[in-house]
């Protein structure tokens, strides 16, 4: 039996809070050294794309803020957000950075236990503990001898490493997941902006163009409301618990839904497999919320937030086409310009789509197309349904073995349980 001790995380690790960084001084350069704030620190992640960033120049001057890999990174402000502690840490690749005020960085006092430290951190019992500690009414905060005084059952050292090599896989594996997932959706966008916007599309060498519409033979010019269904009439049983996406469940860079809840049918969006979810409201749309449904059984109808526009594939327009031109710069571009409403409430309406012209191309394009996208939506689908089931496993496994519940040696890896589902379902497949 492993043997655990009582500790303080003050006693394991090392907390420092970033340097007050003049906000008038920040640069929107992304060649610069990004800053590390509350703001674009999230779940599990960091923001990189949306900065600040801070004169490279200056980068030596602030050694002691310096970010490295593996610093486990903590907000102090708003540490919980949707039930979920705001943390993240600094990954091998991940970009230069520095600190700012407000946000803990956390380091093992021996190296060897700093991917252990991700971990307690990652526990449910820390959010708990961080859940009651939080004080403040207008920006609820922790501060530094808050998070240091937090106990825990800390096991031998043989135990912390098998505990965090086990995490760690899972991890990785779901990382590797999403990084083929955003590979496969550049390749459908990169696809679908060679043939539909700079025209480049199978055979363009060759073909004829029309002098009237300035188009090549065979394709039409029409609006957007004409081309596609938007915002379709769509039942949903209202007396049975289905899928409801909430807004917070849209990515701004993924067709990924995650966080699916389960609601009565009331009112809001309804949506099927096949369509693309728009967030319509600023700042969400403006962030480029964005989603394609795919997680539905056949004919199921789901409900979501009322400031979803609904886009649902046509005869002549098919549903991938649809989701990379709702993830294109000018599609977004337009619905931004023709927001309406009061500052900070702002959105626009469906009616809008009425005047946003499309190139339609004949149907064998369109279909050359599909068979390009299909594939690799499918692809898609089979990640995200595996990436759910090794954070199901992860989850319930990190507080087993963080309290040693649980044998850490018959433990299984995250690609052994993988194949072990997969056998099973091709196993009730052919009974």
């Amino acid at each position: 039996m492993t043997q655990l001790v009582p500790i303080e995380l003050g006693e394991f690790c090392k907390v420092d809070s970033g340097f007050a960084f003049k906000s008038e001084q920040f640069s929107d350069d992304c060649n610069d050294v990004f800053l590390v704030k509350g703001s674009n620190l999230g779940h599990r992640q960091i923001k990189w794309d949306e900065g600040p960033w801070w004169n490279v120049d200056d980068y030596e001057k602030f050694e002691r803020y310096q970010l490295r890999e593996q610093d486990v990174l903590l907000a102090m402000d708003r540490p919980i957000v949707g039930g979920q502690l705001k943390y993240s840490w600094i990954k091998e690749g991940d970009p230069k950075a520095l600190l700012v005020q407000r946000v803990a960085r956390l380091r093992a006092i021996k190296p060897e236990d700093q991917k252990f430290l991700r971990y307690v951190i990652a526990s449910p019992a820390f959010l708990q503990y961080i859940d009651t500690i939080t004080t403040g009414v207008n920006v609820p905060h922790i501060s530094g001898p808050d998070i240091r005084k937090y106990k825990f059952n800390l096991p031998e050292k043989g135990a912390r490493l098998k505990i965090a090599e086990i995490i760690d896989a899972y991890d990785n594996l779901i990382e590797n997941n999403l990084k083929r997932i955003k590979l496969l959706e550049e390749m459908a966008q990169i696809t679908y902006e060679e043939w539909f916007v700079r025209m480049n599309f199978p055979g363009h060498e060759t073909v004829a163009f029309d002098e009237e519409t300035g188009l090549p033979e065979g394709w039409n010019n029409t609006n957007l409301s004409e081309a596609i269904q938007i915002n379709p009439t769509t039942k949903a049983a209202t007396k049975e618990l289905a899928p409801y996406v909430p807004m917070g469940s849209l990515s701004t860079s993924s067709m990924i839904i995650d966080g699916i809840e389960s609601r009565i049918p009331s009112g809001g969006a309804k949506f099927k497999n096949g369509d693309t979810l728009v967030a319509r409201i600023t700042p969400c749309l403006e962030n480029g919320k964005t989603g394609f449904v795919d997680f539905l059984l056949d004919e199921q109808v789901a409900t979501g937030s009322t400031e979803f526009i609904v886009l649902r594939e046509s005869p002549e327009v098919n549903r991938y086409f649809i989701y990379c031109l709702a993830r294109s710069d000018y599609f977004r571009g337009f619905s931004i310009n023709n927001m309406l409403g009061s500052d900070g409430r702002q959105r626009v309406n469906h009616k809008a789509y009425e005047k946003y012209l499309i190139n339609i191309p004949p149907k064998n394009i369109m279909e050359d197309f599909e068979q390009l996208a299909s594939p690799a939506f499918s692809t898609i689908k089979s990640l995200v349904r595996q990436k759910n089931l090794l954070r199901e496993a992860r989850d319930i496994l990190l507080p087993r073995l963080m309290t040693c519940m649980i044998d850490i040696e018959q433990v299984e890896l995250p690609e052994a349980m993988l194949q072990r589902l997969e056998l099973q379902e091709a196993e009730m497949a052919e009974a």
